[in-house]
């Protein structure tokens, strides 16, 4: 496996599925920009820049999905303990 350098400001994120895939996120504070970029054997696949003005609107949508990850999970939680009575 290769070894993996993080960026300066920034952070590499694993695939689970593994062979070496992960997301690098790297801040551009001169261009105002986040650089979302997808490697696979220490090669980059392909990259996506984010205005900084619209990383607010990418948090809030990954906070949401969260959320209710959460709450579908808490639920599941809530059916198990409690089995309904009926029968």
């Amino acid at each position: 496996m290769a070894q993996q350098h993080a960026p300066r400001t920034g952070g590499i994120f694993l695939d689970p599925r593994g062979e070496d895939r992960s997301l690098r996120v790297t801040w551009h504070q001169e261009s105002q920009l986040v650089v979302l970029s997808l490697w696979r054997d220490n090669v980059c696949a392909g990259t996506f820049r984010l205005a900084a003005d619209e990383v607010p609107d990418l948090i809030s949508l990954l906070r949401t999905g969260l959320d209710e990850a959460y709450d579908t999970a808490r639920d599941r939680v809530r059916r198990v303990e409690r089995p309904s009575r009926a029968g």
